[in-house]
């Protein structure tokens, strides 16, 4: 097992490492001057040009480049943000939270009912409550989340008028009691929300459904009624851990991206998250916020997919082997 972890976290600092490198020179290959982010006047001096450069380390050969980079990097310095003009570090951090709160939420509802949508839609199989469910979870799988976002804002939103459509707080409300405050933030958290747990929790119902279905298909499911256990007991004991081995993977997968935000869900409902923040860095081409963000994402995927493995490695002894 010591030798299984050792091979893994080896894979994993080879990946980072390999990202590092790629994420670096990818924004120093693209078209254009990045000082045109930040020096959107047209009239500007060759003195206040070069001052930029030297203060965001533009006139150094590209190895120096480099090389500064990777020292700062073990700093914590991910460089100055263009659009900000704070640095890069301080404002990921400033934005981590909400994304953390609402992508994290959905993902919990999301598998919880994922999950379960899934056990009975394979326990029924071929029933009408599997044929509901399965539809249900290929329509909302199916779905665009921007589409599915701007559907339920028209709903709750526009018609019904029951929730509000944009932002973590009302802006501008003074609230009596931190109960005012957090009814409120609950209130603008529940339309994101559910639009992502929607979509997430179709996929968790479906590759759910299609595991446990080629699980209850083994000998020694069978074996176990022969013996006379009933189909409960045979389906919590036996079927179920098994059918959870594939979604570790694809559960890992997406709480690497809870790092990275959902750009769409908080493009659309104006969350301040990363998402959101990714995008108007695109927007403004902030390429060091950009790369800082970008670099967060893969150490989150890498982690979530080192976990997994250890956790394959843990629930299933042939992996070990």
């Amino acid at each position: 097992m010591r030798n299984f972890v050792l091979k893994k976290v080896f894979h994993a600092l080879l990946t980072i490492a390999a990202v590092l490198v790629f994420n670096y020179f990818l924004f120093r290959i693209m078209p254009g001057d990045p000082l045109q982010a930040v020096m959107r006047n047209p009239k500007a001096t060759p003195e206040a040009v070069e001052k930029l450069r030297l203060l965001y380390g533009l006139n150094e050969p590209w190895y120096t480049q480099f090389g500064i980079y990777l020292k700062n990097l073990f700093k914590l310095d991910l460089g100055m943000s263009f659009l900000y003009k704070r640095p890069v570090f301080e404002v990921i951090c400033s934005r981590l939270l909400p994304t953390v709160l609402m992508v994290g939420l959905a993902e919990i509802i999301a598998i919880t009912a994922g999950v379960f949508v899934g056990i009975i839609s394979a326990a029924r199989r071929g029933k009408p409550v599997d044929v509901a469910s399965l539809s249900f979870s290929l329509v909302t799988y199916a779905m665009p989340t921007f589409w599915l976002g701007i559907i339920l804002v028209s709903i709750f939103s526009v018609s019904l008028r029951l929730l509000p459509t944009t932002g973590m707080l009302t802006p501008g409300l003074a609230y009596a009691t931190v109960w005012a405050m957090l009814s409120d933030g609950i209130r603008h958290l529940i339309l994101p929300t559910l639009t992502m747990s929607l979509v997430l929790m179709g996929e968790y119902a479906i590759l759910m459904r299609n595991a446990l279905i080629d699980v209850l298909t083994e000998d020694y499911i069978t074996t176990a009624y022969a013996k006379g256990f009933k189909e409960e007991y045979v389906i919590k004991k036996h079927a179920i851990p098994n059918a959870m081995l594939p979604m570790i993977t694809i559960i890992a997968m997406n709480l690497g991206f809870v790092i990275g935000g959902a750009i769409q869900v908080e493009t659309i409902f104006s969350w301040p998250g990363l998402g959101r923040l990714m995008y108007d860095a695109l927007v403004a081409r902030d390429y060091p916020l950009l790369q800082g963000i970008f670099l967060l994402i893969t150490v989150c995927v890498i982690a979530a997919n080192f976990l997994a493995d250890l956790t394959y490695g843990y629930l299933d002894p042939r992996v070990k082997q």
